[in-house]
């Protein structure tokens, strides 16, 4: 990053110390700085069947300096780079993503209580939005606490932050106190392996050496093959992205990344 560069803050979020942060190499991998812990989080489901909670499963070294995590998806060193991108043909290392805030193309909900803001191009599938009723009618209905509650949960739950919603008479966006960390998302639901969870506010940096805006809530592309690079746009899912890692549910309850 160059100290003539200003980087932008999504409304709602706050930058992690600077020692943090990720540089998005050409035709290579993403490259962590700062020795966040990186632990995969599990998706699992409510009595219903519907994502409910995140599990910690694994964690993994992060104690190199920096730290190299595959963007291709052919590591068979996952989440790790093994220098597979070298030799992979199918897939397209250019950044897609236009560089402008998530919430500026985004489309807004109002309801009664609350605006949900909404970009669909940043969907990572994970599927909270719809545990309790769909977000987009839940939001318009909300009056009650209990209500009001739901619909916090189903946001803040959203990993990519797709979603993101605030009261309308306070106007203050709600969003979990990440620290910076990196989750590795497996989704045992629909039987794939999901995206580079980025929480906390770690600074993006494009292989052009410009930031991202930066986010408490960003996911990046590990399948190689989403259309919005560096971003996870959900077709892990469609194209059935696996890492082979095994899942080990640690003795934790609970929420276990808010």
């Amino acid at each position: 990053m160059t100290k003539k560069e200003e980087v932008l803050v999504e409304e709602g979020s706050r930058q992690a110390p600077e020692k943090y942060y990720i540089k998005i190499t050409p035709d290579g991998p993403y490259l962590v700085y700062g020795n966040p812990p990186i632990d995969q989080e599990i998706i699992l489901p409510n009595e219903e069947g519907s994502s409910w909670v995140y599990q910690r499963g694994l964690s993994f070294d992060s104690s190199a300096t920096p730290v190299a995590l595959c963007r291709c998806g052919h590591s068979r060193h996952k989440p790790f780079c093994d220098g597979s991108h070298k030799r992979a043909t199918d897939w397209d290392s250019n950044e897609t993503n236009n560089k402008r805030p998530l919430l500026e193309e985004a489309e807004e909900l109002e309801g009664p209580a609350m605006v949900l803001a909404d970009n669909e191009k940043y969907c990572a599938f994970a599927r909270f939005c719809d545990a309790r009723g769909r977000i987009w009618n839940l939001v318009q209905l909300a009056e009650t606490e209990e209500e009001r509650e739901l619909v916090r949960r189903e946001a803040t739950h959203c990993p990519a932050g797709r979603l993101v919603v605030w009261d309308k008479e306070t106007q203050k966006v709600f969003e979990p106190p990440f620290e910076p960390s990196i989750g590795i998302i497996e989704d045992p639901g629909i039987r794939v392996s999901g995206p580079i969870w980025i929480k906390g506010g770690i600074r993006i940096e494009s292989a052009d050496g410009k930031s991202y805006t930066i986010r408490n809530r960003v996911t990046l592309c590990r399948c190689g093959q989403s259309s919005n690079k560096p971003f996870c746009d959900g077709t892990h899912a469609s194209m059935g992205f696996s890492d082979g890692l095994p899942l080990e549910e640690k003795a934790r309850s609970g929420d276990s990344a808010f």
